[in-house]
Formats: structure tokens, C-alpha cells, sequence
């Protein structure tokens, strides 16, 4: 069988070999550390935790923690305290000249930012830490139960918080350096993946007992979450192509160039991160409140319910606004068109320079649109989920973050995987052609 062969081929490379035995061992050590509970908490009195962890915006906050958010684990808080200070650094870049010329300085100006970045992690989470604290108690006392008291139990609880998350993000850069695949969003993958046996399982008694449908409507389910699937593959692997002409040269007595290539232009060249970046913003107003949805109503209420309207309205006009903005900072027309006249390219019917950069910026303008648009709506149809009855768990895996992280980080991994096989001789995971990432490596995060 060709899968069999694979397998095969795969432990016959050594460093692919070894990189994914570091990579199972990474996520080992992550889903083991989410299930290890705070010191002085009973795990057996997190029952009105995990009830209010079970819907609405608190799911996805307890989805990209693995769990580690309803269980009081030392990763509570996760990886998405880091990826708030990343946007904020990532708007600083665009905003303020002093980091503009951080960025321009290579490797040394982004090992600056790489530690500012972490210093403003730490700040977040010694905010986040005590207002986790604080809803951790109020659903203890609703569930019969008391958490230790004193000033001691507080600090030293934020500090294990805090270290938890900066580890389970020095994890996700180790993932990446000795591992498969870009680190942390491996690890939010895991986390979202470790929710899916018990969704379907949930959806599946639910339509068998309690929902109307049936197993019919089930398997329906599952046709559509298929389709669905397709669907976000083609959104993150739609590409335009732009012919490039090569003109002829002479080298000594050997000629090159003469040759048309095409520059693949990505439907949706900001992947998953504009989903990302809104979806850190939309959980703005639940780390005001304290991770507490209790006795909050009016305008901070409609952005705590993923269900409603006016959430998910926001939300769509920020997954635009952000893929047009990522877009802008990843895909650089001038330099593309800088390049193609260094190598004597040029595309026919455009001079090349500067008539060439605003041909592509143009260009990847209109394929902006669409791709942003879809994108939007790929990310609301859990909303729309609901609606027809499914539950809140499996609903979530039939768009939105989870779906197209699940997509974008499976297939940039396989991308890598295939680049060895391919480095080494071997045929590639698909006979039909190459696996195509979101952008080259770039992964969700």
C-alpha cells in the first residue's frame, strides 16, 4: 500500500525520523502538563468550571488551552496571552517608527522583538493570572466548594500561571527549532483535536436520543463537515497566477532566460492569522470582566456570545479588515517587482519597476476581496451551526479557528514532510501533485 511505503519512507530519513520523535515527545509533555491541577485545588470541585467552559465564548478560550483552562491546570491560561502581545507588537511595527526600524535591522532587530514580545507576555499574564483566580473561585463557591484564601495562595498561583504559559511557549519555539512544523500552532492544534472525540460523541448521542433526525441527520452532519473541510482546503490553497516573462541573455556562449514562469498569488495569503488576530480582540471584553460571565449584561454581554449577531458581525468585519492588513505586511509588491527586474523577468504588457509593483498590488487587491470575504465566512459558519440544532462542542469544528488551523497547520506540516521525502529521493505523501501550505512554511502562528 502506498501509505505503508510512506511510513516506510519516512523512518528511513533520520532527521525526519528524529524530528517527529521530538515532536510527539513536545506534545507528550503539553497534554500531560494540562491535566496537572493548581496546588490547593480539589479537581473533583471544577464541576461548575467545566460547565461554564461548555459554551459560548469560554469553549474556544478552553479549546486553544486543551482543556488546561477547565481543569485549573498550570497551562490555564495557554498560548493565547502570547499571541495578544505578538498583535499588539505586530501593530506597533506599522504604527511606530522606533520599531519600523527594529524590523529593518535583520536578525538582531528581531531578536529585540522577539524580547519585547516576551516581556509584554508577562505583563498580560500577570493581569490574566489573578482575574482567572478570581472566576476560578466564584465557580467553586458555586459548586459547594472554597479555595485557599490568603495573599501567599493568590501570588504564588499567578506566578505557577504565568510560568506555566511561558513555558508551554518556550515548548512551542523548541517544537519548532528541533521539531515538525511550526511549534505553537502545533500545540493549539492538539488542544483543538484533544476536544474532537468527545464533540462527535456528544453530537452522536444527542441525535440519537434527545435531537430530532436521528442517525440520518447524523451522518448528514458529517457530509456537510466534509464539504466544509474541502472547502477551507481550496480557501487556503487557492492561488492566481501571474505569467512572468524571462528575457534572453547571453553568458559566455550559453544563453538563459526566454522562458514564461508564473508567480502563484495566494487567494488568501494571510492564512489563519487574521481569524486569530480578531479572535484575540473578541476576548477583550472577557478578560475585563475577569473570565467572569456572571451578572454581566448590555454591550459586554453581546460580545461574550459567539451565537449572537452582533459578535459574530464584528467579528467577520475584523477577519476582513486583518487579511487585508496581514496581507499587506507579508506580501510585498515592490520587491517582488524589484526582483523580477534583477533577473530580467518582467510581465508582458507592464514595464517593469514601478508600473510592475502597482500592477501586483492590484492584482493581489481583488483576489484580496473574495478571499476575505470567504475567509469570514468560513469563521462565522459555527454560528450559523447552532442554528440548526447542533451542539456547541461539535459546532465549533465546522469552521471558524479551529476548522482552519486544524487545516492550514496539517498541511503545512505534510508540506514539510513531502520536502524531505522529495530532498531524499523518495515520492511525495500525494500522487497528484505537491502539497500545497498556506504560504511556503509559514504556519498559523
Amino acid at each position: 500500500m502506498k501509505f505503508i511505503e510512506t511510513i516506510k519512507n519516512i523512518w528511513k530519513i533520520e532527521e525526519l525520523r528524529n524530528k517527529l520523535g521530538m515532536t510527539i515527545l513536545f506534545i507528550l509533555i503539553y497534554r500531560f502538563g494540562s491535566f496537572i491541577v493548581l496546588p490547593g485545588i480539589n479537581p473533583e470541585a471544577l464541576t461548575a468550571l467545566k460547565q461554564q467552559t461548555s459554551s459560548g465564548l469560554m469553549s474556544l478560550l478552553d479549546m486553544f488551552s486543551g482543556g488546561a483552562f477547565s481543569n485549573a491546570s498550570i497551562f490555564a491560561l495557554g498560548i493565547m496571552p502570547y499571541i495578544s502581545a505578538s498583535i499588539v507588537v505586530q501593530l506597533l511595527t506599522i504604527a511606530i517608527p522606533y520599531f519600523q526600524k527594529m524590523q529593518r535591522e535583520g536578525e538582531s532587530g528581531r531578536n529585540k522583538i522577539n524580547r519585547i514580545t516576551r516581556y509584554l507576555t508577562v505583563a498580560i499574564l500577570l493581569f490574566q493570572g489573578p482575574s482567572y483566580l478570581v472566576n476560578l473561585k466564584v465557580q467553586m463557591l458555586h459548586a459547594g466548594s472554597v479555595m485557599p484564601e490568603g495573599l501567599w495562595f493568590s501570588i504564588s498561583s499567578t506566578l505557577i500561571l504565568c510560568a506555566g504559559s511561558m513555558f508551554v511557549m518556550w515548548l512551542g519555539e523548541r517544537m519548532t527549532d528541533r521539531g515538525i512544523g511550526n511549534g505553537i500552532s502545533m500545540l493549539i492544534m492538539i488542544g483543538i483535536i484533544a476536544r474532537f472525540p468527545a464533540a462527535i460523541m456528544q453530537e452522536f448521542i444527542s441525535r440519537t436520543t434527545d435531537a430530532a433526525g436521528g442517525l440520518v441527520m447524523f451522518l448528514a452532519e458529517i457530509v456537510i463537515l466534509l464539504v466544509v473541510i474541502a472547502f477551507s482546503i481550496l480557501l487556503v490553497q487557492g492561488t492566481r497566477r501571474v505569467p512572468v516573462q524571462y528575457a534572453k541573455r547571453m553568458v559566455g556562449n550559453k544563453q538563459y532566460g526566454g522562458v514564461r514562469q508564473y508567480i502563484p498569488l495566494k487567494v488568501n495569503a494571510a492564512g489563519v492569522m487574521p481569524i486569530i488576530f480578531a479572535q484575540a480582540i473578541m476576548m477583550v471584553p472577557i478578560m475585563f470582566a475577569g473570565f467572569n460571565t456572571d451578572g454581566v449584561s448590555g454591550f459586554m454581554q453581546a460580545f461574550m456570545n459567539n451565537t449572537g449577531f452582533w459578535y459574530n458581525f464584528v467579528f467577520a468585519i475584523l477577519i476582513i479588515v486583518f487579511t487585508y492588513f496581514y496581507t499587506a505586511i507579508t506580501v510585498n509588491p515592490t520587491q517582488m517587482a524589484e526582483q523580477m527586474k534583477l533577473n530580467n523577468g518582467f510581465i508582458p504588457g507592464v514595464k517593469p519597476g514601478k508600473k510592475t509593483a502597482e500592477y501586483l498590488d492590484v492584482i493581489m487587491s481583488r483576489i484580496t476581496l473574495p478571499g476575505s470575504f470567504f475567509l469570514a465566512l468560513v469563521a462565522i459558519m459555527p454560528a450559523f451551526a447552532r442554528v440548526f440544532g447542533i451542539t456547541n462542542e461539535f459546532a465549533q469544528f465546522y469552521g471558524g479557528t479551529s476548522l482552519l488551523i486544524l487545516v492550514g497547520v496539517v498541511l503545512d506540516t505534510l508540506q514539510q514532510i513531502e520536502s524531505y521525502l522529495l530532498n531524499h529521493r523518495y515520492d511525495g505523501l500525494m500522487e497528484s501533485g505537491r502539497i500545497k501550505g498556506r504560504s511556503g512554511s509559514m504556519a498559523a502562528y
